[in-house]
């Protein structure tokens, strides 16, 4: 389970480092402010949940395939939705608009994941 943990922690973080990079250098001068604002936030959104995934890595107590695969969907319909969606009309995609409900239902995941953490650690015992 630990290794689950990492190999997706260091995938969502290179993923975000390199598309934070990119949004940073190469789309500053292809989309408006809000449309940056916006792919920022998945970035954003996408490390802090690589750094989630890094830190219960080494909790095994908080450790489950229901909270990896929360965090993993939930990153996956939360910051590539938006990815896409600032990026649709200049990848000629516009008729993948129908994403636009997909991001909250990966924020739901998301904070699902986040209950379910704070659910496991009140049924730890005190030591």
């Amino acid at each position: 389970m630990k290794k689950a943990f990492l190999l997706w922690a260091g995938i969502f973080g290179l993923v975000a480092v390199v598309l934070g990079a990119i949004g940073a250098h190469a789309l500053k001068d292809v989309l408006s402010d809000s449309q940056l604002s916006s792919f920022e936030t998945g970035v954003r959104y996408q490390m802090y949940h690589a750094l989630l995934l890094l830190v219960l890595s080494n909790i095994k107590a908080l450790q489950s395939k229901a909270i990896l695969w929360l965090i993993v969907l939930g990153v996956f319909l939360f910051s590539f939705s938006i990815y896409l969606l600032n990026l649709l009309f200049e990848l000629s995609l516009e008729g993948l608009s129908i994403l636009g409900p997909i991001t909250p239902i990966g924020g739901i995941l998301l904070i699902t994941a986040w209950g379910s953490i704070i659910y496991k650690s009140l049924k730890i015992k005190s030591e």
